[in-house]
């Protein structure tokens, strides 16, 4: 039967609280309602009786929490695309819209295989969680963001289990925990109710507990580096100034020496290397261009002051002779130390078109667009005499395989070059900093990011981050940082895809558990 018509009128409410409680629970604010987010959304799909009013549900939800916690693109259309704010603010609706479609597809999916197969209520929800999980863990997104991280930016211990199940497995129990809380709500009049409310507490609570005996089992390091991190506050028009043939070069290498100086004057002791962020040596560097007069500058810089140095710089990929986004190792002659990284996680439609390469046309119609040469992915260390780094540009923190692959190779520590000028100081820096230094979690190893304007940083392999430098200032500091030498792999590390197996296994499961069961056709669901 149809809802009464009070809950006809107010029943779009449901997908709404939930956008809500999902984009006030995404870095920079607690995950106050991580386990309890989906339960509208859920209660709204299991009163509704067609597929239209399913999918708009899911992408009301969808719709809102991106317009919350990721309005930082308005700021990035009118920055990195030039729009003007009016435009920027309509784009920033499109992408509301299409951003995270994971929400109403696993309603669609829900939805037809509820109404296909017959489930049972109690199969039927259990069904419905988990689908919700599995389309969130493979999504398509602009940032590889996931419900994991929120536990980590708010310091709560269970974020150390990321060792164990990575934050792709943290996100998926805590979709997972809707499920329960869910139950509870349903029976809420109920003591079952009350007891399943009880039994999410006291898992959260162990869960907690756990995590801070997972901290207090690291081994202790036997080894350290002291690095100087430097964020120049070179922001998007300054890059843009730096580009051939402007002399506005000479400004930025002489703030970030002047930088640079300062951090390593105050520094105690022998500073082992020195990091700049990404593209922060505002021309060429590589075999082909170090007698060129600005690499000159830098060996005579670094040869002066004993200085060893870590910079993102633009290099050329000798093969199609296109621009690379790089991060080049100098020693304290200024000579450079092969091998370069070069970015391999392109930016779409920055760095280049998707599409291209199969269709050449589409570059004649964008010529703005960049146009790099992919790196050739984690496939060896950056190397400074003992050091052996793992190097990432930018949002390639992102992906833990790409961090595994760097682990698996014996990387002591990860470096990573960033700049985040594009994106405004509100969210986004937050965001971007909290996933990238979650590696260090995963992967026990401590990551160094330096940025362009904020947030830069060191976390150690427990997770902890040390001084952070403000957004948008010329900032510098020195960091002792502990690590191992031969750092064992985490048991993330060695069943990396044990999450997904489990998640697509149980899905096989219940579905053919579903087949056996399947009910009498009905007219319309239960209400939630």
């Amino acid at each position: 039967m149809n809802a009464p018509p009070d809950r006809g009128r107010t029943q779009w409410l449901l997908p709404v609280l939930s956008g809500l409680f999902i984009g006030t629970s995404y870095i920079p604010f607690p995950p106050w309602a991580s386990l309890f987010c989906f339960v509208p959304l859920w209660l709204f799909w299991r009163r509704q009786t067609t597929f239209k009013a399913v999918l708009l549900g899911g992408l009301t939800t969808s719709f809102v929490f991106t317009l919350i916690g990721f309005n930082w693109v308005t700021y990035l259309l009118h920055e990195f695309a030039g729009l003007d704010w009016p435009l920027a603010v309509i784009g920033m609706l499109a992408f509301a819209l299409v951003a995270h479609l994971f929400v109403p597809v696993a309603g669609a999916l829900w939805f037809w295989g509820h109404t296909r197969f017959r489930w049972p209520d109690g199969l039927s929800v259990a069904l419905m969680a988990l689908i919700t999980t599995l389309c969130e863990a493979y999504s398509l997104t602009l940032f590889d963001w996931n419900f994991g991280y929120s536990w980590y930016g708010a310091g709560l211990p269970v974020y150390h289990w990321a060792e164990v199940i990575g934050f792709s497995g943290l996100s998926a129990l805590t979709l997972l925990a809707n499920l329960p809380l869910y139950l509870a709500w349903q029976h809420r009049a109920m003591g079952r109710g009350k007891m399943l409310l009880a039994s999410v507490l006291l898992g959260v609570a162990m869960l907690n507990l756990g995590g801070l005996w997972l901290k207090n089992r690291l081994p202790s390091p036997d080894a350290s580096v002291r690095a100087v991190l430097v964020q120049g506050n070179i922001g998007n028009p300054e890059t843009l100034q730096a580009k051939p043939g402007d002399s506005f070069r000479e400004e930025i290498l002489r703030r970030y020496f002047a930088l640079t100086d300062q951090a390593a004057s105050r520094a105690r002791g022998k500073v082992d290397f020195v990091l700049w962020p990404e593209t922060a040596f505002p021309t060429l560097l590589g075999e082909d261009f170090k007698n060129k007069v600005y690499p000159t500058i830098l060996r005579e810089y670094l040869k002066d002051r004993q200085l060893a140095l870590v910079t993102g710089a633009f290099g050329v990929d000798r093969p199609t002779g296109l621009l690379t986004n790089s991060i080049f190792v100098l020693d304290h002659t200024g000579a450079l130390v092969p091998p370069a990284y070069s970015k391999t996680i392109l930016l779409a439609f920055g760095e280049y078109i998707p599409g291209e390469h199969f269709f050449p046309q589409i570059r004649e119609w964008f010529p703005q667009i960049g146009q790099f040469a992919r790196g050739q992915g984690p496939t060896a260390l950056l190397k400074l005499g003992e050091f052996r780094m793992g190097a990432q540009v930018c949002y390639e923190s992102l992906f833990p395989a790409f961090t595994r692959a760097l682990a698996e190779l014996g990387a002591q520590f990860i470096v990573n070059a960033t700049n985040d000028s594009w994106y405004g100081d509100w969210q986004e820096p937050y965001q971007h900093m909290m996933m990238t230094l979650a590696r260090s979690v995963e992967f026990r190893r401590p990551v160094l990011r330096a940025t362009n304007t904020g947030i830069s940083t060191v976390a150690l392999a427990s997770g902890e981050i040390l001084q952070k430098s403000p957004i948008n200032q010329e900032w510098a500091a020195a960091y002792d940082v502990p690590f191992l030498k031969s750092p064992p792999a985490t048991f993330y590390q060695t069943w990396f895809w044990l999450v997904p197996t489990l998640l697509w296994g149980s899905l096989i499961v219940l579905i053919a558990v579903g087949l056996r069961l399947r009910t009498p056709r009905k007219t319309c669901f239960q209400d939630g």
